[in-house]
């Protein structure tokens, strides 16, 4: 059977599943959505906020690219940023790294053109800025997820300088931001910093190293 036959027929078997277990499931959702949490993760097929945090409809407002990275020339992201800061009114926002990152190797290595090579030059900063301390790690594996780590430190800061965090920040809205990175070979997320509106970006420090 052709693979996309499947992910139709996997759709309707879930749809019936969710109506027998709860006839309201779909109709409740209609009413619209006040979820907790903005989550910035990566593209990759293996990590699904959803799946990782066992949440529900409903309560993660989702925005996924190669590399977790923050940048304000990403009008995507930032139209994500600001409805969910500016009118869902999130309270938390989550950038998500994990550790074997395609993205961060890629920019570790180099190699690449066209559209992937223009959009890990963020990542390359990333990399210049920390190079001594990534550089530093025993073996190629320990360097990319130490780049994963010192990745999801900088873009944290990038996403509290960004004008739609200030300003909520400035009207002491209630938000509170928060790096972590997710490990695939045991699921566990692991907490890296937070960022709130009292923390002076200048002197944020680099995260505890969790995995080398």
């Amino acid at each position: 059977m052709n693979e996309y036959k499947q992910l139709l027929l996997a759709n309707r078997a879930w749809a019936a599943e969710q109506l027998h277990d709860d006839p309201d499931y779909f109709s409740r959702h209609l009413v619209g959505q006040r979820p907790e949490f903005l989550w910035i993760g990566c593209s990759d097929s293996r990590v699904s906020p959803d799946q990782m945090t066992d949440s529900t409809p409903g309560g993660l407002f989702i925005h996924r690219n190669v590399a977790n990275l923050v940048s304000t020339a990403d009008l995507n992201l930032m139209a994500v940023l600001q409805y969910a800061v500016d009118v869902l009114e999130v309270p938390h926002i989550i950038v998500c790294g994990h550790y074997g990152c395609g993205g961060i190797t890629t920019a570790l290595d180099g190699n690449v053109e066209g559209p992937i090579d223009r959009w890990l030059e963020n990542a390359r900063e990333v990399h210049a800025n920390h190079a001594h301390e990534i550089d530093a790690m025993p073996d190629r594996e320990a360097r990319v997820n130490r780049f994963v780590e010192c990745n999801v430190r900088d873009q944290l800061v990038k996403l509290a300088n960004t004008a739609t965090v200030q300003g909520a920040f400035a009207r002491q809205a209630k938000l509170c931001l928060y790096g972590w990175v997710y490990d695939m070979r045991n699921g566990h997320i692991e907490p890296l910093l937070e960022i709130d509106a009292t923390t002076a970006l200048d002197t944020v420090p680099q995260p505890g190293r969790v995995l080398v």
